[in-house]
């Protein structure tokens, strides 16, 4: 298996240490850990593999499906991970059949057609393990096309990944076209696999994919949009075939589910759920603002998101998004991310759920490269 490097992780690891404010982060600022009880008891292994029962039943009913429908993962990037290696076989050898080393494999195929632009894993992963096309979203707006990702398809696609609501964008795809994606999937027998990750900060949210039907399956964790990314815990939903396929993959990953995380999740989505939710949508629509003032003020272009991820267009008199992120940090000590890392040289992607606080003087010190180089 060949993978390419992480463009965004590998920006992240050369420059997030040293800079003294980081704008680039996607999710909400972190909450305190003294909101919660700490004491998990004795600190062994979760079991089973996949996660408490009486938890995975309580979380899974929010898909309308049972307790053998969900794993609990090690946030949603392993989720994501798992179900690719569920999904995914590897393209035949010249002269040879295809190989699948998947396990009572719930469907067939090597193929992948994910809607870009987006997190990086999403593609790359499934185009390590089997092959994958991006179909992008319609600038200037990133709407979806369903008609693009139609042609996309193929009778060996096993899955459409989307990510909804859209990093790094913040576009939130309405209900109507996630079904006729749905649908595309079930045309082709293949499985609509939606990244939910920011779907907590929507005011009003779509039904969550996995609560589609048998071809539907939802990955998310409490990293984003709840502000619990130190917990490392996430969960994937879908077909009981899918989601038992990935906790055998899972035995030769994690093994378990943070026993820390399931603790902290199990008072996060329970009474706290509402408080907490609440509380950062209110952030996220407050920042919001001010980074729409802020885009204004310099006469850039963005779709207004939903989330904590805006995109906006790279300053003129920079030579493309690595260059103004680098004149960012070497200039202003201010992290974001290159729009390249995700195949849109012209764009940058600001996160802005952090501290109010440290938002308005990241914003300002970036303000004042820009404004230099006027």
């Amino acid at each position: 298996m060949q993978i390419d490097p992480f463009a965004l992780e590998r920006w992240f690891d050369e420059h997030e240490h040293d800079a003294e404010l980081m704008l680039a982060e996607s999710g909400v600022r972190s909450l305190p850990a003294d909101r919660f009880d700490l004491d998990p008891g004795k600190l062994g292994y979760v079991i089973p593999t996949d996660g408490d029962p009486d938890f995975r039943a309580e979380i899974a009913a929010r898909y309308d499906r049972g307790p053998d429908e969900i794993a609990f993962t090690v946030g949603t990037q392993e989720a994501n991970f798992l179900t690719f290696l569920a999904l995914l076989s590897s393209p035949a050898p010249p002269g040879g059949d295809t190989r699948d080393d998947r396990v009572d494999a719930p469907g067939t195929g090597t193929h992948a057609a994910v809607v870009t632009p987006t997190y990086q894993a999403l593609h790359s992963v499934p185009d390590a393990i089997g092959s994958a096309t991006r179909v992008p979203l319609t600038q200037p707006d990133w709407e979806l096309s369903v008609d693009r990702v139609a042609d996309a398809v193929n009778d060996d696609t096993a899955v459409i990944v989307l990510n909804n609501p859209n990093n790094p964008t913040g576009q939130y795809h309405v209900e109507d076209r996630v079904r006729a994606l749905y649908d595309l999937a079930v045309e082709h027998d293949a499985y609509l696999l939606c990244d939910e990750v920011y779907r907590g900060l929507a005011s009003d949210p779509v039904p969550p994919v996995a609560s589609l039907g048998a071809h539907g399956i939802s990955t998310t964790s409490l990293t984003k949009a709840y502000g619990l990314a130190g917990a490392r815990f996430g969960w994937l939903a879908g077909p009981e075939p899918v989601v038992q396929a990935a906790v055998r993959w899972k035995d030769y990953t994690t093994i378990s589910p943070s026993l820390f995380g399931q603790h902290v999740a199990k008072q996060a989505l329970g009474d706290q759920e509402t408080e907490i939710l609440s509380e950062n949508r209110a952030l996220a629509e407050r920042h919001r603002g001010i980074v729409a003032d802020w885009i204004a003020t310099h006469d850039l272009d963005w779709h207004d998101p939903v989330g904590v991820n805006a995109f906006p267009t790279v300053p003129e008199g920079f030579d493309g998004s690595r260059a103004f992120c680098r004149a960012v940090v070497d200039e202003a000590s201010v992290v974001l991310a290159p729009g390249d890392a995700f195949g849109y040289d012209g764009h940058f992607r600001l996160g802005f759920g952090h501290e109010t606080e440290q938002l308005e003087e990241g914003l300002a010190r970036v303000g004042e490269v820009i404004e230099s180089r006027g």
